[in-house]
């Protein structure tokens, strides 16, 4: 059983955090200032703290300097009626976990502190709880815990063992590429080569050589015989992305290599044997590409003998904490950095963003604010979510001028725009305004602080 310690000179918090977390299954102690928390420390060990960040005598940020010095594995989360940034990085520099407004919404103070406990190895006693988080799930370099992800890696599974053709569709930037590995490292071919070509990304004239190869002599500039892909791929996986940009000629032949495993090299006599596995996939409706001419219905048959759908991150989104976490720890690694985790006002933010460049956009966006960070968590002031240029050049009705725009600072005024029309719609109630703008209380009063906007 979790132990955690309430710090407050609030009796009302105390007792109500006490009854709360008693019930959640936790150990609960209180302590009304930093002293008497302090003392309690030295005697016994807590797995969390949480503590006012106001307090008279020593306030928060110096009580968990002090907690750090008796006990460095004891997570500390701070409560504040005056949350900023400044306040969450000296937090974080310090060593907290996190920081929450106080009026904070309860799933969210639960799933905070069941996560700060997850992520010190400590889980509260199955007998009284229902696991609100589930364990990461993974398979090969894919990253995902929703049932649509989960049911991929079970597809994957049975199909690798099998040399069928695989058809991957999805949107750019699912992860295409990623399952199409997958299924070659699962494969009896593992240990054979697994290739990639973009047929979208080779110019046309050479994408057939790229393929095939050629023989000396075949063409201006072939100077020596060389192996297409297919050769190199002998025994393993040939990955043919974005299928649905193939050529029709190369259609033509791709169809006698998939029907008759045989293919010539160009400028060649003689036929070679196929022996690679050959896995497609597209961004594009080829079914609405057979129907126009455009695409050949029976190379279209021969390739989508089993089907895998990647659905978009926006249909999957308890996938984004997990993935976020993930590339938060690999960017700072790769930058050097002691960058920890999102904040969970900037979590918030994403769960919101729609991701029309889904997984690959989740990654950029990650890489580029562990850049930019100066603490130890992503805060929402470094997080750069593009949006809809569209929609913010229809609230603005301006044309961007030739010197460009700062595209920040118009995204902050397309949603104090927003905020300042909900409230309006909700006559000052920043209650009611939070729920129109489907947000929780405490992030409307993040936002309402951070971009000062008026109540009068």
């Amino acid at each position: 059983m979790a132990k955690i310690l309430v710090v407050d000179d609030d009796q009302g918090i105390r007792d109500f955090l006490e009854i709360m977390l008693s019930r959640e299954g936790y150990e609960v102690t209180c302590a009304a200032d930093a002293n008497k928390a302090l003392s309690r420390c030295k005697k016994e060990k807590f797995d969390l703290i949480l503590t006012d960040l106001k307090m008279p005598k020593v306030d928060g940020i110096e009580f968990l300097k002090e907690v750090k010095d008796v006990c460095q594995e004891t997570m500390v989360i701070l409560m504040t009626a005056y949350a900023s940034p400044e306040t969450a990085v000296s937090a974080m520099k310090e060593g907290a976990y996190d920081y929450v407004e106080k009026g904070f919404d309860l799933e969210d103070i639960k799933t905070i502190i069941s996560s700060a406990l997850e992520k010190k190895g400590v889980k509260r006693d199955d007998a009284l709880f229902i696991k609100e988080v589930e364990d990461a799930v993974s398979f090969g370099n894919m990253i995902g815990k929703s049932k649509v992800m989960v049911k991929v890696y079970s597809i994957i599974k049975k199909v690798a063992e099998t040399p069928t053709n695989v058809l991957i569709l999805g949107e750019s930037g699912t992860g295409k590429e990623l399952v199409a590995k997958a299924i070659h490292e699962n494969s009896p071919r593992k240990n054979m080569q697994f290739v990639v070509i973009n047929c979208g990304g080779v110019p046309e004239s050479l994408l057939e050589s790229e393929l095939f190869g050629h023989m000396k002599g075949a063409f201006t500039g072939a100077y020596a015989d060389k192996p297409g892909l297919f050769e190199v791929a002998r025994g393993g996986t040939i990955f043919l992305d974005e299928i649905g940009d193939l050529p029709s000629l190369l259609q033509v032949k791709l169809l006698r290599v998939v029907q008759e495993k045989t293919f010539r090299r160009v400028g060649g006599a003689e036929d070679k044997k196929v022996d690679a596995r050959i896995i497609s996939a597209t961004n594009k409706n080829l079914e609405e590409k057979v129907k126009d001419g455009s695409f050949r219905e029976d190379l279209y048959f021969r390739l989508n003998v089993i089907p895998i759908h990647i659905p978009p991150l926006r249909e999957r989104k308890e996938d984004i904490p997990v993935l976020t976490n993930y590339f938060i720890e690999k960017y700072s690694k790769a930058f050097g950095k002691e960058v920890k985790k999102i904040s969970s006002y900037a979590l918030e933010l994403l769960m919101r963003y729609p991701f029309p460049g889904n997984v690959r956009e989740l990654e950029n966006i990650i890489e580029r604010s562990v850049a930019l960070e100066t603490s130890n968590i992503v805060l929402p002031e470094n997080l750069f979510l593009a949006g809809n240029m569209q929609e913010i050049n229809r609230f603005t009705d301006a044309d961007i001028p030739e010197d460009g725009v700062d595209l920040n600072e118009e995204l902050a005024k397309y949603e104090k725009h927003l905020i300042e029309k909900a409230l309006k719609k909700a006559k000052g109630s920043k209650t009611k305004a939070a729920e129109i703008l489907q947000v929780s209380f405490d992030s409307l009063r993040y936002r309402i602080e951070k971009l000062g906007i008026s109540l009068d």
